[in-house]
């Protein structure tokens, strides 16, 4: 068994390393305003996007982005709003991405290694 906690920060090191190797300028990970969270906040081109990491050691309980539900993504969006509202980056287009990392095991040996999927665009917010 996996500690979801560990399972999850590696997976969001992933996702940071695979964004970087796409050419994205990581600016922020793990932002919080009050109880809502962005995995990372990247911007892509002129493009800023706010990324949610869905991690999971097996499908056992679903595709990772599965996970990612309506009421997740309205904490998104609330985090988004404070983020542009207090950052002071520059205007500019933005989006909502979704990247799962999903463990892939080989016999009986634990996670071997991780399929990173990455959902561009994902969701929208309403403004």
């Amino acid at each position: 068994m996996f500690d979801p906690h560990l399972l999850g920060k590696e997976g969001e090191r992933f996702a940071a390393d695979y964004l970087i190797e796409k050419g994205y300028r990581i600016l922020q990970r793990n932002y919080r305003y009050h109880r809502n969270e962005i995995d990372i906040i990247a911007r892509h081109k002129n493009t800023l996007c706010f990324i949610e990491v869905k991690t999971r050691s097996s499908r056992e309980k679903g595709h990772p982005a599965e996970a990612v539900t309506v009421a997740k993504q309205r904490e998104i969006i609330k985090a988004a709003k404070a983020f542009l509202a207090f950052s002071g980056e520059p205007e500019t287009g933005c989006r909502f991405d979704v990247i799962t990392v999903l463990g892939e095991s080989t016999g009986e040996n634990p996670i071997t290694s991780f399929v990173i999927e990455h959902y561009i665009d994902a969701f929208w917010a309403d403004y």
